[in-house]
């Protein structure tokens, strides 16, 4: 048997995509297509924004058969790839209706306890996107203002006129990939996010508003304060918002229902590790995966396992500038991620011990400053920048009491003068 090499492997499933996705090629009849339709993931009856293990199922595959998800971008403001024809000028869309997600497949002879096997083998981005910066994110207090860039995008970088001067190249993934929870898996979680909210904790409990679908989610629905959000990620996977979940990767999923309930959605043309600003370029996509089912596989009580080739770990360019970042602020100031503590010693405190957060906040403070004055943006377009580009590592975290972050900015994005 030839074998082909992984980078000729990778670019053969992109030319096969790009020639099923606009037609020159026929579709294989045994792939099942899931979303798609419909003007909005309301109308679309693959496609849902809620998980819940009653959620009814969208399509059914064999293991090894290839699924095509036809995915929507974050907010469900651009619609489908395939129905983008012009670019759009300002974004619209309910943030209650975050984040809509093709599926959920049914896995056949998947029982729950088995691992999902997921193989990501083509993704291909449809041509706009969006990136929100400002008032939001990871640093809200230290960015004023709210901005909006609109990119276009083709498969080897992306542009935008609110951005000039800046590339980004191609690194697109999902940055929702889930099954659905059990019922005893639904409950601790609704239990423990409750209680976190009652201490004063961010949380997203659920919303029947805009939720979908309506029967099971909504504000008649028979569970409608039981559909958990899809914001943060969980022991299912969900929102992990992992860059380097890109084509050529393995993700492991729980199957905790019967077939799994496979979901995809969220996807991103590029992200740097934080997504700092609270969005990456947010796009709409056409996604082709396959699945194996694992009866013996590694034990995911704490969250999803990954694997691919290391060349995805590598920062998309030649050259870098980076800030690290340690727990250290000004005597008085209380992080906004911390207040719902009430705690009077962290305030009087000008250093806390081995606080991941706060230093990650100097280093992307750092950052922000460093792209604002070296290149001439703004304080919005830098922390926009810093959101798709910059990549938020742990450098260490044994040195008490000042664990290291260090943010990485790829110099080549840079094209301008």
């Amino acid at each position: 048997m030839i074998k082909i090499p992984q980078a000729l492997s990778g670019l053969l499933a992109c030319v096969i995509g790009i020639l099923m996705s606009s037609g020159a090629i026929a579709a294989d009849s045994d792939i099942v297509v899931v979303g798609g339709e419909g003007a909005d993931c309301i109308e679309d009856p693959g496609c849902v924004n809620r998980l819940h293990p009653d959620i009814p199922m969208a399509a059914r595959a064999r293991p090894g058969q290839t699924i095509l998800f036809r995915t929507r971008d974050a907010r469900d403001a651009l619609g489908a790839a395939a129905a983008q024809t012009t670019e759009p000028d300002t974004l619209n869309g309910d943030f209650s209706r975050v984040h809509p997600i093709t599926g959920p497949v049914y896995i056949e002879g998947a029982v729950a306890g088995d691992v999902l096997k997921v193989t990501i083998n083509n993704i291909d981005p449809g041509p706009y996107a969006w990136t929100m910066g400002g008032s939001s994110g990871f640093i809200p207090d230290l960015v004023d203002g709210q901005s909006l860039v609109i990119w276009r995008l083709n498969r080897i970088y992306a542009e935008s006129d609110d951005l000039p001067g800046i590339r980004i190249p191609n690194g697109s993934f999902p940055g929702v990939i889930t099954t659905m929870p059990g019922p005893n898996q639904l409950r601790v979680m609704l239990e423990r996010e409750q209680a976190l909210a009652d201490a004063g904790g961010r949380v997203s409990l659920p919303m029947a508003d805009g939720a979908d679908p309506a029967a099971l989610c909504g504000p008649n629905g028979s569970a409608r304060d039981q559909c958990l959000r899809t914001l943060p990620p969980r022991e299912h996977g969900g929102n992990m918002d992992i860059r380097y979940l890109k084509t050529g990767v393995s993700i492991y999923l729980p199957c905790f229902i019967d077939g799994c309930g496979l979901a995809i959605g969220d996807l991103h043309y590029a992200q740097g590790d934080g997504e700092v600003s609270g969005t990456a370029i947010e796009m709409s996509a056409d996604v082709w995966v396959t699945t194996e089912i694992l009866k013996d596989g590694p034990d995911l009580s704490r969250g999803p396992h990954f694997e691919g080739s290391a060349q995805l770990l590598d920062i998309p360019s030649r050259r870098f500038y980076a800030v690290t970042g340690i727990p250290v602020k000004n005597a008085g100031d209380v992080p906004p991620d911390m207040r719902y503590l009430n705690s009077d010693v962290i305030a009087g405190l000008e250093n806390l011990s081995n606080d991941i957060n706060l230093a990650a906040r100097n280093a992307i403070d750092g950052i922000v400053d460093y792209i604002t004055s070296t290149y001439g943006y703004n304080r919005q377009q830098a922390y926009v920048i810093a959101s798709v580009a910059v990549d938020i590592r742990i450098s260490q975290l044994v040195d008490a009491p000042n664990v290291g972050v260090t943010a990485v900015l790829p110099l080549d994005i840079f094209i301008g003068n």
